[in-house]
């Protein structure tokens, strides 16, 4: 398995965002977090940030949406650039409908479930979805605790993609470290989140190439 490492702009420098960005120019995708202080409590950017974003970075934008009413936002982020759009399924009316919106619209499309949300009505439904995203912290901030209880529910997945033969990513997103990441990749994870262990490292591109690392070890 090659990894694919995804540091989350939350942990970036909000002052200076182009030039976080070109700190890890040797992740695969840049993880950028969007969330409107209703599905989440916390408030980040938008859609307009994310297009600007999409326009001056050096890797492609995987944008994570953490906000109320999918259904009518998630295509524009595909339309503003992003190469991958997760919206959570807590907050889709019809998360089938709309991913087939945002392949419509260029983006590959992930389905995100939080730490609660069983992951038994998607299992042979993979085809409308690209990635899925197992969250191994609760959504909404950052330098949380890595949650092993949400390992079953990766395996699962793990076990339902391999049945398939579809080419689908899953994805963790919370508390991920060069020792936790190990404990996700040995689920079935091939697609890691990892804020403050890359931005908050001298060398992020070190930083990434240690997380690639420890999945190989």
């Amino acid at each position: 398995m090659v990894p694919h490492i995804h540091p989350s702009i939350l942990a970036a420098d909000f002052a200076n965002l182009e030039r976080e960005l070109q700190r890890i120019a040797a992740a695969d995708l840049v993880h950028v977090d969007v969330m409107d202080n209703h599905f989440v409590p916390n408030l980040t950017i938008g859609l307009p940030v994310v297009e600007r974003l999409a326009a001056v970075s050096p890797i492609p934008i995987d944008a994570h949406l953490m906000i109320d009413d999918a259904d009518r936002w998630a295509p524009d982020y595909a339309s503003a650039g992003a190469a991958s759009v997760t919206f959570h399924v807590e907050a889709a009316s019809d998360p089938i409908a709309t991913a087939r919106a945002i392949r419509a619209r260029g983006a590959r499309v992930g389905l995100a479930l939080k730490p609660g949300t069983p992951a038994d009505p998607w299992l042979d439904r993979l085809d409308e979805f690209d990635m899925i995203l197992v969250m191994t912290v609760e959504p909404g901030f950052g330098g949380q605790s890595f949650m092993e209880s949400t390992m079953p529910k990766l395996a699962q997945l793990a076990a339902a993609v391999e049945r398939s033969g579809r080419d689908v990513r899953l994805q963790v997103d919370g508390g991920i470290s060069t020792s936790t990441i190990r404990i996700a990749a040995a689920n079935g994870a091939d697609t890691f989140v990892a804020g403050s262990s890359v931005f908050a490292a001298a060398d992020p591109a070190e930083a990434i190439a240690t997380l690639r690392a420890a999945v190989s070890s």
